[in-house]
């Protein structure tokens, strides 16, 4: 195999592990930041809805259809009442969660870095092609042909829910609250 095409191998392989790396750890952050914003508070499925470390329920209180987004929020009496209201919130509307409608990989900032992957892994395809039209020596097209399958799987893999679902968003979860009807309060 000539130097050329090894170089061209390993950063076009690099580039490609790059793309992985980068969608783990954008979802690692993703899921990270979810759980610091809900930190002691749990959620209640059946019910839709929070529950603060006191035992107060934060019900749904907004539905962004734009941002695809629900917000639960405190009763403010009850919040601003709360001897550990300083360590919560410092809102005199009570505290509010906010909570994503859609899945990680669908959620914007999901898609963005799932593009960003998509952009090395075809880069890396790209360098392969260049090399394919360069070098035509048996070993060297054996490595590029090893490459580019990994190119391609990696590629669909990245692709998948961007295709299945061209419209950005999945579809629409049952959602409790989705009339608004205000939960009556105690």
């Amino acid at each position: 195999m000539t130097a050329e095409v090894a170089i061209a191998v390993s950063y076009a392989a690099a580039l490609v592990v790059a793309a992985f790396v980068l969608e783990l750890l954008s979802a690692h952050t993703h899921r990270r930041s979810l759980r610091f914003r809900t930190a002691g508070f749990t959620y209640d499925d059946r019910h839709d809805h929070w529950v603060c470390p006191e035992g107060e329920q934060l019900w749904p209180h907004e539905l962004d259809r734009e941002r695809r987004l629900v917000r639960y929020r405190a009763r403010p009496h009850v919040c601003n009442a709360c001897d550990l209201k300083h360590r919560c919130t410092d809102s005199d509307e009570g505290r509010e969660i906010v909570r994503p409608l859609d899945p990680w990989p669908h959620s914007e900032a999901g898609r963005f870095h799932r593009v960003i992957a998509l952009t090395l892994v075809v880069l890396s395809a790209f360098i392969v092609a260049v090399e394919f039209t360069r070098n035509h020596a048996a070993l060297d097209v054996a490595a590029l042909v090893g490459l580019l399958t990994l190119d391609v799987l990696a590629g669909s893999l990245l692709l998948r829910d961007l295709r299945l679902r061209p419209a950005n968003f999945p579809e629409p979860a049952p959602w409790h609250g989705a009339g608004f009807r205000v939960p009556s309060r105690r």
